[in-house]
């Protein structure tokens, strides 16, 4: 889970990790430094650590219950899982997380605070933010086969497109859209 987070995560924070090491360079940080951003950097990751510990530990319970071996049970459970993410891309959460994950710049001015202790703590809250995000769009892999690298490869397509292009959170509800319509046709076969 930690290796298929850090693969899908890792393009929509890198902006976000230079923007940081930019801005700890103007607040009187040495540029050569990377102590801030890896600081940053850091945080962020530790916030996705404990939702791939507590993905896995969710993935080993459903496998100990036989939940994950049998079609009967799988179809069912990508269908809900899809619904839940498609419709999840709809919620004022989604919004709020998204327009902090979109411009982050404000939050990390507001609240900013030199050194990597500082750098730590916006990296958590910054995670945190990208957390509501896609945390649930993430658990899709449920439904759709754990580490099916199409299926990353897609949903970090659009977990990048929703926070960076123009009229992205359009282009996450049309996913979250289709990943709805997607389940709702898995729970009626």
């Amino acid at each position: 889970w930690q290796a298929m987070v850090i693969a899908m995560m890792t393009p929509t924070v890198l902006p976000r990790i230079s923007a940081f090491a930019r801005h700890t360079a103007q607040a009187g940080g040495t540029p050569s430094s990377p102590r801030g951003a890896a600081a940053f950097a850091s945080g962020y990751f530790v916030v996705w650590l404990g939702y791939s510990v507590a993905a896995a530990a969710l993935q080993m319970t459903l496998q100990g219950l036989d939940l994950l071996a049998d079609h009967r049970t799988v179809m069912p459970l990508a269908g809900v899982l899809l619904v839940a993410a498609g419709l999840s891309q709809f919620l004022p959460l989604k919004r709020a997380c998204l327009s902090h994950c979109r411009n982050p710049l404000t939050y990390f001015l507001a609240r900013w605070k030199n050194g990597p202790t500082g750098g730590f703590r916006l990296g958590l809250t910054h995670g945190a933010y990208c957390l509501g995000c896609c945390w649930l769009v993430m658990l899709s892999g449920f439904g759709v086969g754990l580490m099916n690298l199409a299926w990353m490869a897609l949903l970090t397509d659009v977990l990048c497109l929703e926070q960076v292009a123009p009229g992205g959170e359009r282009i996450g509800q049309a996913a979250g859209l289709g990943m709805a319509a997607w389940g709702l046709a898995l729970l009626l076969t």
